[in-house]
């Protein structure tokens, strides 16, 4: 991607893009293999890479195994949990197909609402009311640590009568304990009605952290703001007062695998659990 930065800037410009520091939406499109993100994404991308065994191979496997695992989670959603609405806190820049594309193929239909803070990630939300038209899809400005005002600007696109999808894909990791992530989710499911549901990916070291530790310090110092890795009970505490689907809480590759071979090296599995919980 080009250096200069799409959009306006400027000290006093809120949606000003920093193109020195590195965001997470930036790093993961780089991983993931495409082409909106900056050169401080892709060092920061290389030094995760090489604090992780198998290099930055370890990482992009990472990022397509949270990408199959969203797709497996939406397509379970607005197909046997038939869910129709969605709303996906922490919103990257897609680079291959679009999760409401997903959640449209199973549920034709189906409404989406992103949420996000990265400027780039805003630069190319237009794309998403254009690719699907009227107000099936849109993008909203603004992160966890603000549930009343997501609640509010979902409301334009969703039918809160109707149950609802919350879709926190690693979004959690970024969220530390004395911004106290557990209220912060019950405050974003608590107007939900029944049958709503919550799907999780969160990084642990519970599951073989070896490598781990390091790519977190350097994450948390690059891209200026907290990582934090869980374990597992501290992880299924965001499920409390929810029912868990088959199977629930567990490694992503192990949660209702398709059949398709983990994008992960089998002697390293990618240490995240993975959930979907279901408001009764």
């Amino acid at each position: 991607m080009a250096e200069q930065p799409p959009g306006p800037s400027g000290d006093d410009d809120p949606f000003a893009i920093d193109t020195d520091t590195a965001t997470p939406a930036r790093v993961l499109n780089y991983l993931a293999g495409g082409d909106v993100n900056f050169a401080a994404d892709r060092e920061l991308a290389e030094q995760l890479g090489d604090a992780l065994p198998g290099g930055i191979d370890t990482a992009r496997a990472a990022v397509r195994t949270l990408s199959a695992f969203m797709g497996r989670a939406v397509r379970y959603l607005a197909g046997e949990a038939g869910i129709a609405q969605f709303v996906n806190v922490g919103a990257g820049v897609p680079t291959v197909k679009k999760v409401h594309e997903v959640a449209q193929q199973a549920a034709p239909g189906s409404r989406f609402v992103y949420v996000g803070d990265d400027p780039v990630v805003l630069a190319h939300a237009h794309t998403l009311r254009s690719s699907t038209g009227g107000n099936v899809s849109t993008y909203v400005d603004g992160n966890l640590r603000n549930p009343q005002e997501i609640i509010r600007h979902a409301r334009e696109t969703l039918d809160f009568d109707e149950p609802v999808a919350v879709l926190l894909l690693t979004t959690l990791n970024f969220v530390p304990d004395e911004d106290d992530p557990y209220g912060l989710v019950a405050e974003l499911l608590e107007p939900l009605p029944a049958g709503s549901c919550l799907a999780i990916a969160h990084a642990s070291f519970d599951l073989g952290d070896e490598g781990m530790h390091k790519a977190a310090e350097r994450l948390d110092k690059a891209i200026r703001q907290d990582y934090v890795v869980r374990s597992r009970d501290e992880i299924a505490r965001f499920f409390d007062g929810l029912e868990l689907a088959h199977p629930g809480l567990v490694q992503i590759d192990s949660w209702r695998p398709d059949g398709r071979p983990s994008p992960a090296p089998q002697d390293r599995p990618t240490p995240v659990y993975a959930g979907v919980g279901r408001r009764p």
